[in-house]
């Protein structure tokens, strides 16, 4: 058990949709700490032996597991559940996949491609990728959030106004996430743990891999969030942006269109003058480049901006 964690939530105990049926595994009092064993995105339909023919085949009834929910005492519809993230224990193995009919890219990419991770798994050294790749590990939980006031099951999938499968990558260690609460006991759960990724998780997948994750449960009364909010413990780059980035835009009047022109600029970039294969590229970027939008006030035309890191290639 983390030794800042006063219980231990199993791998075994989750589910794959939202659902405020779901009955609690666990009852805890505000400031009460808890670790989540959390499964790959994948449920264990990836494995350290799979190859690229595997990834088709993934059922998505599986996937983005999450292990939970529990219950926090007191907590009512139009509260907050302050969430403070304590610490990780990652796994040392992980995956980044191109699935195929999914991602930003997915009609340029349209074959199935895998590639397996080895990390450190106390963090203290990059993890290796093609040519030259040193990609720094920052892990954080992609799906984190508490049921839903609608009745009955709901896909995992697409984020939700209590969050989900937000995919930030800065709900890491040393954040505090406030949650919008709409059931009794808020009915909290997590999963989807990533050692790494780019902000925009433009392939669809980061590094994902399972892990352990140790939480600190609050309530802050009567807050009326709209939406998830959260402070982050110091930059959010830090980790990778020592020597600066190279950057590719998309200019436009879509923004979806101009993310997917600014991505493909910066795989042109990588494979030309890193010799990377365009897919291998793209997975690239999905675990450390980030999707900023520049500017969104100059109409007709808007600025998406991708920023690679440069101390990925150094």
């Amino acid at each position: 058990m983390h030794s800042h964690a006063q219980h231990t939530i199993h791998r075994n105990h989750g589910h794959y949709g939202w659902n405020n049926a779901l009955p609690p595994h666990l009852t805890v009092a505000p400031g009460t700490s808890v670790e989540f064993e959390m499964r790959d995105a994948s449920a264990g339909q990836l494995t350290p032996e799979s190859d690229a023919s595997a990834v088709p085949k993934i059922d998505l009834r599986y996937v983005n597991p999450v292990t939970g929910p529990i219950s926090i005492d007191g907590a009512k519809p139009g509260d907050a559940l302050k969430v403070t993230v304590l610490g990780f224990t990652p796994s040392g193995w992980g995956w980044t996949a191109n699935i195929p009919g999914f991602g930003l890219l997915a009609e340029q990419f349209k074959e199935p491609a895998l590639h397996h991770w080895k990390y450190d798994p106390g963090l203290g050294r990059p993890t290796l990728f093609g040519p030259g790749g040193r990609v720094p590990l920052r892990p954080f939980t992609g799906t984190i959030g508490v049921a839903p006031a609608e009745p009955g099951e709901h896909s995992i999938i697409p984020p939700r106004r209590v969050g989900g499968n937000m995919d930030v990558r800065d709900i890491a260690e040393g954040t505090e996430l406030y949650l919008p609460v709409e059931v009794e006991g808020a009915l909290f759960s997590v999963g989807d743990g990533h050692a790494a990724q780019g902000d925009g998780e433009v392939c669809g997948t980061a590094i994902e891999t399972s892990m352990n994750v140790a939480l600190k449960f609050e309530l802050i009364k009567h807050a009326n969030l709209r939406f998830p909010r959260f402070v982050t413990a110091g930059s959010p780059a830090r980790h990778i942006d020592a020597k600066g980035y190279e950057v590719t835009t998309g200019i436009g009047p879509d923004l979806m269109q101009g993310a997917r022109d600014a991505v493909s600029g910066m795989i042109d970039l990588l494979s030309r003058r890193y010799n990377y294969r365009p897919v291998d590229a793209y997975m690239l970027c999905s675990v450390c480049a980030d999707l900023r939008i520049s500017s969104i006030v100059d109409r007709p035309n808007w600025v998406v901006s991708v920023y690679f890191p440069l101390a990925v290639l150094a």
